[in-house]
C-alpha cells in the first residue's frame, strides 16, 4: 500500500485533551479509572470507568448546538478541531469537496436517546425532542463534523464493535490511496458512561467487577484479570498522501503502511481461542506493508483483559512472530484510561505514534501475576525506552472481528 501520512492528532481522553499532558500521563502509567458518580451505578456489576472531565474547557461548540447533539458528537467535534489545528490545515484554502470523514463507534449516542425515551414514557410523543432522530445514531458525529466544517467528500461511518475506529482509519487510508479525497479526518468516538449503555456493556460479561479498587481493576494479560473497564473519549487523525503532506510542509507523525482484517466465524461474541484468524489478519497487514515480522519493533495490543481475549491474542502473536515474539515489547496502554470500545483503535494509533516520537514503549499497568499462557514481554507497569520504527496495532471486536494496522515512524 502507498504510504499515507498522519499529520494531525486530536485527543479527547480521560488522560487529557492535550498531547503533552496525555503522553505524560501515559508514560507515567497513572491510572484514571474511577467510580461512576454521574448517576447511581452502584447496582451494576461493574460501575467504574474512565471519564472525560474537562470537555467544556476545550469546546468549540455553541450552547445552541449542544442541545441538539449527544456527547459523543460533542467529543468528535473537539477532537476534529484539535486534529485540524495540529495538522496546520487551512480549510479556506482546501477543496472541501475532496475532504472526507471516516469515523467509527460501537454504541451511538445513548445519553440523548435515554433522555428522550424517558420523556416519551413520561409525557408521550409530544415530549420528545425532534433532534432525537439526528442525535443518537452512529453516523451522527460524521454528519456534525461535515456540517461544522463543510467537508463534502467521500465519507463513511463504521460500526464493528471495538474494532470500529481502527477499521475506519484503515478504510480512510485505502480511500486516499485510490485518490478519492485529498485529506480525511479519521478516527472514533464513544460515550458509554450512561445508564443504558453501561447496562448493555455489563450484559456482555466482559467488564471487570473490581469496583473497590478502580485504579487497579483493568489488568490485561495478568492472571487475575476479570475484564476491562470502559471509558469515554474520541481520537481523530488527519490523513493525507505523503506527497501532499511534504508539499505543504506539514508535520508528519508517521505513516500507515498496511492493514489486514479477518473474522473468526466461531461465536457471536467470543473470539476463537486458537488465534489463527487474528494471526492471518496480522500477516495480511505485514504483506500489505511489505515488511517482515522481524521488522516490527512494538505491538500495541487489543488487551481485552479477558481470559479468552488475552490468551488468543498471545497465541496469534506467537504464530506470526515465532522466535521474535519474546523479543518484541507488547503493551496495552488503554489499561491506564480504560477501553473506549469503538474509539479504542484510534486511541491506540495515537498512543503508538506518540511512543514513536518519544522513543518510549508505554506500559501495561496492573500487571502483577504472570499468566503461564501469556508469557511475552507486556512492558509491565513501567515505560521502556526504545526506538520504534515500525509498529503493529491490533484491535478486535465481538463476534470474532480481527483488525491489524502497520504504522511506520516518519
Amino acid at each position: 500500500m502507498e504510504k499515507i501520512a498522519i499529520t494531525g492528532l486530536g485527543i479527547v481522553s480521560p488522560s487529557g485533551l492535550e498531547k503533552r499532558s496525555f503522553w505524560a500521563n501515559i508514560k507515567s502509567g497513572r491510572s484514571v479509572i474511577e467510580k461512576i458518580t454521574r448517576f447511581d451505578a452502584s447496582r451494576y456489576p461493574s460501575h467504574i470507568a474512565g471519564h472525560v472531565h474537562d470537555l467544556d474547557a476545550y469546546s468549540n461548540v455553541s450552547s445552541r448546538l449542544l442541545k441538539k447533539i449527544d456527547v459523543f458528537s460533542h467529543m468528535a467535534l473537539i477532537a476534529s478541531e484539535l486534529a485540524i489545528q495540529d495538522a496546520k490545515l487551512d480549510l479556506a484554502q482546501e477543496n472541501l469537496k475532496r475532504a472526507g470523514i471516516f469515523m467509527g463507534n460501537a454504541l451511538g449516542g445513548w445519553l440523548y436517546a435515554e433522555t428522550e425515551l424517558r420523556d416519551l414514557y413520561m409525557e408521550g410523543r409530544e415530549g420528545v425532542s425532534p433532534f432525537m432522530a439526528s442525535a443518537w445514531f452512529p453516523a451522527a458525529p460524521q454528519g456534525q463534523i461535515s456540517i461544522h466544517y463543510q467537508l463534502k467528500g467521500y465519507s463513511k461511518t463504521v460500526v464493528a464493535d471495538r474494532a470500529s475506529s481502527l477499521m475506519a482509519i484503515a478504510y480512510a487510508a485505502k480511500t486516499l490511496v485510490r485518490g478519492k479525497n485529498d485529506f480525511i479526518l479519521a478516527g472514533g468516538m464513544e460515550a458509554p458512561v450512561t445508564p443504558y449503555a453501561l447496562l448493555c456493556c455489563n450484559t456482555s460479561g466482559m467488564l471487570t467487577q473490581r469496583n473497590d479498587h478502580p485504579e487497579t481493576a483493568y489488568r490485561p494479560f495478568d492472571q487475575t484479570r476479570d475484564g476491562f473497564a470502559i471509558a469515554e473519549g474520541a481520537g481523530i487523525l488527519t490523513l493525507e498522501s505523503e506527497v501532499r503532506a511534504q508539499k505543504r510542509n506539514a508535520p508528519i507523525y508517521g505513516y500507515i503502511l498496511g492493514y489486514g482484517t479477518t473474522t473468526d466465524a466461531v461465536d457471536r461474541i467470543q473470539p476463537a481461542g486458537d488465534g489463527k484468524e487474528l494471526a492471518r489478519a496480522i500477516r495480511m497487514a505485514l504483506d500489505d506493508a511489505g515488511l517482515e515480522a522481524s521488522q516490527i519493533d512494538y505491538i500495541c495490543a487489543d488487551g481485552a483483559g479477558t481470559l479468552l481475549g488475552d490468551i488468543s491474542e498471545t497465541r496469534a502473536i506467537k504464530q506470526v512472530f515465532n522466535g521474535f515474539s519474546k523479543k518484541i515489547p507488547i503493551s496495552a496502554p488503554k489499561s491506564i484510561f480504560g477501553n473506549m470500545l469503538g474509539a479504542s483503535g484510534a486511541m491506540d494509533v495515537i498512543t503508538t505514534l506518540l511512543a514513536m516520537e518519544h522513543k518510549m514503549v508505554p506500559p501495561t499497568i496492573n500487571y502483577e501475576t504472570p499468566d503461564p499462557e501469556c508469557d511475552l514481554d507486556y512492558c509491565p507497569n513501567k515505560a521502556q525506552a526504545k526506538e520504534i520504527k515500525n509498529a503493529l496495532v491490533i484491535s478486535r471486536g465481538r463476534g470474532g472481528i480481527n483488525c491489524a494496522l502497520i504504522l511506520q515512524k516518519a
